[in-house]
């Protein structure tokens, strides 16, 4: 998480996870993702890693540009403890607000709940 490295398409914990709850920050638990806001992209190029449409709430993430690897990307942390978790890309058909959060499973962890 704090070297920004990208998991190998396919391979993630949650990838298929389809469990009610919340998923947390692997490093400091805090609450990023709801269960109800993953979805499953059809993006070509971002198969393959856990998708959801929008953070848990407004303070759980911050965006930073990333212009690494010849691309112009948007970099997706934990605003506690600012933990790489992914990329946001928009314009994904597939999610209901064409926003895609390609999130590391590494990066996760999940506590299972009723969501409110």
């Amino acid at each position: 998480m704090f070297d920004k490295g990208t998991e190998t398409p396919g391979t993630g914990e949650y990838l298929n996870h389809d469990e009610t709850g919340v998923y947390t920050c692997a490093n400091c638990e805090a609450e990023l993702f709801r269960s109800s806001a993953k979805y499953e992209s059809t993006m070509p190029g971002l198969i393959g890693w856990p998708s959801f449409h929008q953070a848990a709430n407004n303070k759980a993430l911050k965006l930073l540009p990333d212009n690494s690897m010849g691309m112009k990307r948007t970099e997706v942390t934990c605003a506690q403890c600012g933990g790489h978790l992914g990329h946001l890309f928009e314009g994904d058909p597939s999610a209901p607000n064409g926003k895609h959060y390609c999130i590391n499973s590494a990066s996760l962890g999940f506590t299972p709940r009723e969501e409110t």
